[in-house]
């Protein structure tokens, strides 16, 4: 179980209450799917993601990254049970889709790119170290249920 702070707590708070899911989840997904097109192989129901120019106009890419990042607010929700909020995500993601684990971390990295291109300046090193703490978490937790 991760330890938080008061501090960490609260930042990790506020950087939530700034992010639009509407925005930064079709974002960070893009990102991931663009950067990354080898994660293309877990979407094969979202139609054609072969290019960037697919990507950013596949409207179950975007409704997708909406589910993460709404998924994301739960672990914001229960900082002290991350492990448990998860496990039944985890569990799917590793028996039934069996994605490679390694794609949250991905994923997670571009959620804070895509949070640090929004935020700018505001996500400073400081509250970014806490932000990466907080994804670690949720990477972790996501990687639970695999051996």
């Amino acid at each position: 179980m991760v330890k938080w702070t008061d501090k960490e707590r609260s930042t990790i708070k506020a950087v939530w209450e700034k992010v639009n899911v509407d925005e930064v989840g079709p974002e960070a997904l893009r990102r991931v799917l663009i950067v990354y097109p080898w994660t293309e192989r877990y979407f094969g129901t979202f139609g054609d993601i072969a290019t960037a120019t697919a990507v950013m106009n596949n409207c179950k890419v975007a409704a997708h990254g909406k589910v993460v990042l709404n998924a994301l607010g739960h672990a914001v929700r229960n900082l002290d049970n991350i492990k448990s909020t998860y496990a039944a995500l985890s569990q799917l993601h590793c028996e039934k889709l069996q994605v490679d684990p390694d794609n949250f971390r991905l994923l997670a990295d571009c959620i804070t790119i895509t949070v640090a291109c929004k935020f700018r300046s505001a996500l400073d090193p400081q509250i970014q170290a806490t932000w990466q703490k907080f994804l670690s978490a949720v990477v972790d937790a996501m990687c639970s249920q695999y051996n």
